[in-house]
């Protein structure tokens, strides 16, 4: 059974929203998740290395992630800890993953504002929409909705085996899952280099 871990720590690149041929939204980010001890000699919390995971998310937490998230904000995510192998071109290697089952903004750094999403047969002003789902209480907007547009989404938001039912192909969505998460962890590669660490241990992209 897959190890369950809750990380903390600083978006290191922007959401990366797609949609399967069978309409599954995944949605993945690179997370830097920082360290921090205690030094005895100095008296005072030091910073530590860094690790750095691939989070991905599904369904609508996928939606709502890419609808709420940027680089550099603090999060937090708790889902299912997995080690993949990913090829990308000449390029190859193990990148430690998070399928995340929930995730939001640290609130120790900042605040956040809280838009509930309404799915259909709730009480309220939600409109039944055939075969299911939900219609949401207004347009949504925030970074990278305009880029990848808005549909109604399978409702849930685990991973791929949430998706008991649907129309989609297992291994077609599988094998998306895994070529996202490559492209993912390739494009990462630079950004990990490219985050600094501040005094007080707050990593920040440049």
């Amino acid at each position: 059974m897959p190890d369950h871990l809750t990380l903390t720590g600083v978006v290191a690149t922007s959401p990366r929203h797609i949609t399967t041929n069978s309409g599954l939204d995944i949605t993945s980010f690179r997370l830097a998740s920082g360290q921090r001890r205690f030094d005895r000699e100095q008296k005072k919390w030091v910073d530590a290395e860094t690790n750095w995971y691939t989070v991905t998310t599904f369904r609508q937490l996928a939606l709502n992630v890419v609808g709420s998230v940027e680089r550099g904000q603090h999060v937090v995510v708790t889902g299912r800890l997995r080690v993949r192998a990913w090829e990308n071109g000449d390029k190859s290697g193990t990148t430690i993953e998070l399928e995340a089952e929930a995730a939001g903004h640290d609130l120790s750094w900042g605040t956040s504002a809280y838009t509930k999403t309404v799915f259909a047969g709730s009480s309220g002003d939600a409109a039944a929409t055939p075969g299911g789902g939900f219609i949401p209480p207004e347009t949504p907007s925030g970074p990278g909705l305009a880029q990848v547009g808005w549909a109604p989404p399978l409702s849930g938001g685990g991973g791929p085996d949430a998706s008991a039912g649907s129309s989609g192909s297992p291994g077609a969505d599988a094998a998306a899952e895994d070529s996202a998460a490559a492209a993912e962890t390739a494009a990462a590669e630079d950004t990990e280099a490219d985050v600094k660490a501040e005094p007080g241990g707050l990593l920040l992209p440049f």
